[in-house]
């Protein structure tokens, strides 16, 4: 199954946007002489560029740094790069809140990758700030702590 992702999607993906977990099981997957090394992120997300995708945002948020650290990349390298705080908590769904939030700021807004993977980040993180337990497992987030909700409206 990951090897047909690999051949057939990844050449098709304007972005792909793995935590730092699922970039290194894909890489393992397609370099299998080299599994098991360990590369820097910036090394897995230049694999993951010449496998095919336009470009990788890279999402720290499984990495044991003070902030998390997600940095958009092309094949021309690092674009930029952002530094969230990191919220106490464990989330359900915070990945693809971020990669639904880029789609919607790139393809339907318009913006230029870098700006929109910027404001998708940005709202991520209120939605994970905001988020919530349902029930005893993670939290999830709240994708609509930004609206107003009430009878206030026309």
């Amino acid at each position: 199954m990951i090897s047909a992702l690999i051949k057939w999607l990844l050449p098709l993906t304007d972005i792909l946007t793995p935590n730092s977990l699922e970039a290194r099981k894909l890489i393992d997957q397609s370099f299998k002489e080299n599994s098991g090394t360990e590369w820097s992120l910036a090394e897995y997300a230049e694999r993951l560029i010449a496998l095919g995708c336009d470009h990788v945002l890279l999402t720290g948020t499984h990495e044991d740094t003070p902030q998390v650290v997600n940095d958009l990349y092309s094949k021309d390298g690092l674009l930029c790069g952002d530094r969230w705080e990191r919220l106490p908590d464990s989330y359900h769904g915070s990945g693809c809140t971020l990669a639904s939030a880029v789609a919607a700021h790139h393809l339907a807004h318009g913006l230029p990758i870098s700006d929109a993977v910027h404001e998708a980040q940005n709202y991520t993180w209120q939605t994970l700030k905001a988020g919530f337990r349902a029930g005893r497992g993670q939290f999830i987030p709240n994708r609509f702590s930004g609206l107003a909700m009430g009878n206030d409206r026309p």
